[in-house]
């Protein structure tokens, strides 16, 4: 009876051993083709990065010069973006789920920080969620664009504002303030109605409140100081 426990346990012990090891042979599998696919996804991003600091280089052109000198320049960078999102998607594709979420999210909220940037500039209105995924080519029952990545991404463009409003009213534009103002009330107004549980979303949030603080600032001194209409000001 000892010798067949015995074989019993050892046969047990084996089937065990084989079956740690199968298990760490599947680890070492995934865990390569996981490597491969992050060292692809950061290719792409880096790419990415480098359309971006280029579009900021032309964005930065708008607090100097007249904002539609230089919109085309950013804008024409678009087509690049578009392209280069097909192919990080055509990557997470056929990757595993638990990579997807993992690279590239601040590339994305910088991207949407841009594009809302200039919609806004062009036309005083939120690019929205929707939009976005259409400019950059994104098929949503692929690989699209996270809601509170496009959500912070609007809260970088927000943080861009004051400054902005600073320089258009430094270059003579007197309105630009009270129309910044009514976008950014707008906004704050409508995020409000989230509940908010990502912590950094949350706080990003929070300094919409300082951003349209600061243009309230500019558009009472513009205002006290009879530089805009009666018309702009009842507006």
């Amino acid at each position: 009876m000892s010798n067949i426990g015995s074989s019993s346990d050892s046969e047990s012990a084996a089937a065990a051993a084989a079956s740690l090891e199968k298990q760490f042979v599947e680890f070492h599998a995934r865990l390569e083709e996981s490597g491969s696919v992050r060292e692809r996804i950061r290719g792409v991003v880096t790419e990415m990065e480098t359309v971006i600091r280029l579009m900021q280089s032309s964005i930065l052109l708008l607090h100097q010069s007249h904002p539609f000198q230089v919109l085309g320049k950013a804008g024409s960078t678009i087509g690049v973006l578009k392209e280069l999102f097909g192919r990080l998607g055509g990557i997470l594709r056929d990757a595993p789920v638990s990579i997807t979420g993992m690279e590239g999210k601040m590339v994305a909220q910088t991207v949407v920080s841009l594009l809302a940037f200039l919609h806004w500039v062009e036309t005083g209105n939120l690019l929205m969620h929707r939009d976005v995924e259409e400019k950059l080519g994104l098929d949503v029952s692929e690989f699209g664009l996270d809601i509170e990545d496009y959500l912070i991404g609007l809260c970088f463009m927000s943080n861009e504002l004051p400054r902005y409003t600073v320089n258009r009213v430094t270059a003579g534009d007197y309105d630009c303030p009270r129309k910044v103002l009514k976008f950014l009330t707008e906004l704050h107004t409508s995020f409000r109605m989230l509940n908010l549980r990502n912590d950094f979303l949350r706080k990003k949030f929070d300094s919409i409140k300082y951003d349209l603080r600061r243009v309230e600032e500019v558009f009472y001194d513009v205002k006290i100081r009879g530089l805009t209409s009666e018309t702009s000001a009842a507006g």
